[in-house]
């Protein structure tokens, strides 16, 4: 079935990855906000689920919501500001794992298209040449089978998106993405990207650190 745009948040207990005295990992649910939204319906989230474990967690990046996969949160203000850091400056390593519409080729290659808001259809985003934010993604493919493509994807920027709109504007948009698929594409129980490792640098020692959790598809 397609993704629901109702919000039906999983009731799947928290999986947790690390935990220290500075920050905590875990494994996003797919179709979970995470932060909460406008609207009492809209209050369930990974942030306030995590804040009824670690009641001094602090935000440091989100996933959408119907992305599954690695999120990191601070346990302390320096913990915060220096993961923010290494996220605005792209020393933190993100890599996700998408199954796409049809065939992409070649089997290694980067998009490189600015991004800026679709504001008459917003929360959708665009590629603009003019007024748009640049926004860079590698992509590495991993299998193709049965007319889909199993990717490794990159991010070098952190835009609203990026993926979704990037492998869209390839011409092969990742399966079940209620956004930017449509027909077939769209019909899938759950959106194929998953936030499959993140590489940081602990805020105190300065270890470089990686959280992994398989894709769940």
């Amino acid at each position: 079935m397609a993704v629901s745009s109702e919000y039906t948040p999983p009731d799947d207990p928290l999986e947790f990855l690390h935990d220290d005295a500075e920050l905590v990992a875990v494994n996003k649910p797919a179709g979970l906000l995470s932060v909460p939204g406008r609207g009492e319906h809209l209050a369930d989230c990974l942030m306030t689920r995590i804040l009824s474990v670690y009641p001094h967690a602090l935000l440091v990046h989100r996933l959408d919501r119907d992305t599954s996969g690695v999120m990191v949160f601070a346990l302390t203000p320096h913990a915060q500001r220096h993961l923010n850091q290494q996220f605005a400056t792209r020393t933190a390593r993100k890599s996700y794992v998408a199954r796409l519409s049809g065939l992409l080729e070649p089997k290694l290659g980067s998009v490189d298209l600015p991004l800026i808001v679709d504001w008459p259809n917003r929360p959708r985003q665009m590629v603009c040449h003019e007024t748009g934010k640049p926004a860079q993604t590698d992509w590495r493919v991993l299998r193709h089978s049965n007319g889909e493509t199993r990717v490794r994807l990159s991010p070098k920027t952190g835009r609203t998106h990026q993926l979704r709109v990037h492998m869209m504007a390839l011409g092969h948009p990742i399966l079940g993405d209620p956004l930017y698929a449509s027909g077939a594409a769209r019909d899938y129980e759950r959106m194929m990207l998953h936030s499959e490792e993140l590489r940081i640098k602990h805020p105190n020692s300065g270890i470089s650190l990686k959280f992994r959790t398989k894709a769940p598809f």
